[in-house]
């Protein structure tokens, strides 16, 4: 058995001759607040058929120790059966009963039964997560999606705690010190959709219902949880708000009604992604509870997640993938459905502009690695699984899916979901059986799905359009063609904007074609004509997933006008290729920088603003060359602060320029203002410098050198709480100190103890633009540890060390020749760990390109 990393060939294999008739899995956790206990005891039944008797095979478990294994009644040594990672199955029946007897560690990275100790009030508080392939960290199971079953949990808690976990509590048992909570059975689900959240949680309830056709009513319980001391924070209210409006929204158009009985919502501490949908027990982020002011964006991209997350209760938990290469079955749909139902069902109207203006700029930036995969991936194992919930399969899919209702059309794009749906309830699925329901309701066939699904889910990279006109002496369109670009060509639906200057200097699109662009050259006929337009826009309203490019004059209107664009999406796409283009060195950083000087105070849409603020740190940091570096960042400074002092007071625009001005501060007097802010001595009309915003100023002062251990040690016992402790680590880490340097380091790589949220704050906090030198000496040990990290930690804290720690910010050619050569060296090393290391690789390439283009 070859450990850990289970492969697909393996997993089909087990498929093949195993089907699984449920679980009951008794943890007991009452060792939990005493943190010197590191392990739980998990006891699991599974009961399970075997289509071969005779034949054997194996059970995933991750646990330090395993106390007994009895398989059909008869006792199997420990000793022999298990290695570790897997508990083999020999001589099995055709009707099986196996029973797993383990003690299962307690995690501190996020993966498996997390603990955390809330430094507020010494409280404890467990979650699981196991995407893709954790459960098995806690109790014994087949750990891959295709064995669907029912499972029970029963939790053995402190008697002062509250357990959720998928189904709905069937009994609580109180034996005075400890609580035993026994749970319905679930419906059939995988081993990663499984959960428990068991703590002392503050909890608010709601609930939402709904007539069904045969006229029957649908009662879901809705709870929303988090930790006590973030209660005082904890705005509900709006949670089941959006909550309610997408259960509304989602029954309307699947058809289908909720399967899973409650919806809890559970936010918790340091998670690793952005939420989970464990149906009947989704979890978040609790960064998703804001205890500082935060902009009209963040609240948008909670609600967008809430939606992305319930989208998932039928695409990915009613059905799901067989294996891994179809995970854009439901990441894919969810991200897309989440946009589409934001800006159907709730107040967020903007969401489509968020979706192209930030979703596509990450699926660019992953389709152009030369990693990319297509949509549905080869995914070979659990390790490849773990790094394809990427760019690719969330926002490339989903792009891609805007593209096919606009294809297929609205109502058959729906009618096909509910079809699937109601074919494939409670099992398992891949890409043909959604074309082949799309081929019907859209009433195009299955050559014509088939076709679509080649050259958009079956072929990676991303291509170009470029506008290229022709005009008569009068001043009039001859011709109009779209150029595509690309190793592969596709069919694109597009709109193309044309937009005049208006007397009063705005920019307004006068013309809009729609037209399907095939092949390298493509003429819009309707176009010809008319005047030529001072901007052409390919891909207007963002129909299509490509490139963005100009022409000349449209591109130089841009350099003088971009602010002048009234529609937000419009602008939103114009910001997005001007900054495809600068990645791509085709516009020198500079200039981009430039646009943002003059035209990011205009910008009313404010995540696009906050968009432009991380990618002009980008530009600057990465892609200008070294010789501007400071001439930039003072002028961004000068920006920063010169756009703060004019936004409204208490505005979002403000404080995103508060925040702004923190990440760009180097000289005395934007130094000067955060210290001044800090001690109450200045003050800015409206600007509240609550504690997330003290926090951002004193990692500033801290990577300037103004900042000491004791000031920073003071403000942590100012906010003696886990975001204060994770921001307390990152500031002292950005010291510009060879000491802090060492200190960072050494936290992660010696120490195999650091939670998952401090090891993000340790490299934060190590890599500043600043300080180049100090991090130069890393690079050459970085490169040593590589092989042994990925071997020795968990997967989750080995991806975190990789990117971390990769010196990106050492933009030469000595730093690419190390990164070849260790690529060149280590032909053998895991496949996903090389993979990281090239996509490291190439934006380190990138970075290089595009300051050679900056200087020319």
């Amino acid at each position: 058995m070859p450990g850990k990393n289970l492969s697909r060939d393996e997993a089909q294999a087990r498929a093949g001759i195993l089907s699984v008739d449920g679980y009951e899995v008794h943890l007991d956790v009452t060792s939990a607040p005493d943190t010197s206990n590191a392990t739980f005891r998990s006891v699991t039944t599974i009961r399970f058929r075997c289509a071969e008797p005779g034949s054997e095979s194996f059970a995933d478990l991750l646990a330090p120790s395993v106390r007994a294994v009895t398989l059909n009644g008869r006792a199997l040594d420990p000793a022999a059966v298990f290695d570790g990672a897997r508990v083999a199955l020999p001589a099995l029946a055709a009707e099986n009963v196996l029973v797993v007897d383990a003690d299962c560690a307690y995690s501190r990275t996020g993966e498996g039964l997390h603990r955390f100790t809330d430094p507020a009030d010494g409280e404890t508080y467990l979650y699981t997560h196991y995407e893709p392939a954790e459960a098995r960290r806690v109790f014994a199971n087949f750990e891959q999606p295709d064995l669907k079953a029912p499972y029970r949990f029963t939790v053995t808690a402190p008697a002062a705690w509250d357990v959720y976990a998928n189904a709905a509590e069937e009994t609580v048992e109180d034996d005075g010190a400890s609580k035993t909570w026994r749970f319905l059975a679930t419906q059939p689900i995988s081993t990663y959709l499984t959960a428990v959240v068991a703590g002392p949680y503050h909890v608010a309830r709601d609930h939402w219902s709904r007539e069904l056709p045969d006229g029957s009513t649908l009662e879901i319980p809705l709870a929303a949880t988090c930790r006590r001391s973030l209660a005082p924070y904890f705005d509900a209210d709006e949670i089941f708000t959006v909550t309610k409006q997408g259960l509304d929204f989602f029954h309307d158009e699947f058809d289908y009604p909720y399967p899973f009985g409650k919806y809890d919502q559970c936010f918790v501490p340091e998670y690793n992604i952005g939420a989970m949908e464990n149906p009947g027990c989704v979890t978040f982020r609790e960064e998703y509870v804001f205890r500082s002011k935060v902009t009209e964006a963040a609240y948008e991209a909670r609600a967008n997640v809430i939606l992305h997350e319930m989208a998932h209760m039928w695409f990915g938990d009613l059905v799901t993938m067989k294996w891994w290469d179809d995970l854009w079955l439901k990441e894919s749909f969810a991200d897309f459905m989440g946009s589409f139902a934001l800006r159907e069902a709730t107040k967020y109207q903007a969401a489509w502009v968020t979706f192209a203006n930030q979703r596509k700029a990450w699926a660019y930036r992953q389709d152009q690695y030369p990693t990319t995969h297509p949509i549905t991936a080869d995914i070979r194992d659990v390790e490849d699984a773990k790094l394809n919930f990427d760019g690719i399969t969330y926002a490339k899919g989903a792009s891609v899916l805007k593209q096919l209702v606009a294809y297929a059309g609205r109502d058959a794009f729906f009618e096909g979901a509910r079809r699937y749906f109601k074919a494939h309830a409670f099992g398992n699925t891949v890409l043909g059986d959604l074309l082949e329901v799309l081929a019907v309701t859209s009433g195009r066939g299955e050559q014509a799905m088939a076709d679509w699904s080649r050259a958009w889910l079956q072929t990676p990279g991303v291509n170009a359009l470029t506008p290229q006109l022709t005009v008569d002496a009068g001043g009039r369109i001859t011709e109009l063609a779209v150029l595509q670009d690309g190793e592969t060509l596709r069919p694109h639906r597009i709109a193309i904007g044309l937009y005049e200057r208006e007397p009063d200097g705005s920019l307004l699109r006068t013309a809009r074609v729609e037209l399907d662009v095939t092949g390298a050259r493509t003429v819009a006929e309707e176009l010809a004509g008319r005047p030529r337009p001072a901007l052409v826009l390919v891909n207007d309203d963002d129909l299509t997933y490509c490139k963005i490019r100009f022409d000349a004059e449209s591109l130089a209107t841009l350099r003088t006008s971009l602010g002048s664009i009234e529609d937000t999406l419009a602008r939103a796409l114009v910001w997005s290729a001007c900054w495809n283009l600068t990645r791509d060195g085709l516009l020198p950083a500079r200039d981009y920088l430039d646009l943002v000087l003059r035209f990011a105070g205009q910008e009313s849409d404010i995540g696009v603003l906050q968009t432009l603020h991380t990618q002009a740190r980008a530009a600057l940091d990465l892609f200008a060359d070294p010789e501007y570096r400071a001439t930039g960042a003072a002028l961004l400074a000068e920006c920063a602060l010169r756009e703060l002092r004019a936004a409204a007071p208490g505005s979002d625009h403000q404080l995103a320029w508060a925040r702004f001005l923190a990440q760009s501060a180097e000289q005395e007097t934007e130094l000067g203002l955060l210290e001044q802010l800090l001690a109450g001595t200045a003050r800015i009309d409206g600007l509240e410098v609550d504690q997330d915003l003290r926090w951002s100023f004193w990692i500033a002062l801290a990577a300037a050198g103004r900042a000491t251990v004791e000031e920073l040690d003071a403000e942590l016992k100012r906010d003696h709480t886990a975001s204060g402790s994770q921001k307390a680590t990152q500031a002292l880490a950005a010291r510009p100190t060879a000491e802090a340097k060492a200190a960072a380091w050494s936290a992660v790589v010696d120490d195999d103890s650091l939670p998952n949220a401090l090891v993000g704050a340790q490299t934060a906090g190590f890599a500043q633009a600043g300080q180049r030198e100090l991090t130069a000496p890393y690079s050459t040990r970085y490169f040593e540890l590589l092989e042994t990290i990925w071997a020795e930690r968990s997967i989750e804290i080995a991806i975190r060390f990789v990117g971390g720690f990769f010196p990106r910010l050492q933009t030469d050619q000595a730093t690419l020749d190390a990164t070849d050569a260790w690529l060149a060296g280590h032909p053998q090393a895991a496949p996903a760990l090389r993979r990281l290391v090239l996509e490291c690789r190439d934006e380190l390439a990138r970075a290089l390109r595009a300051q050679a283009a900056d200087r020319a």
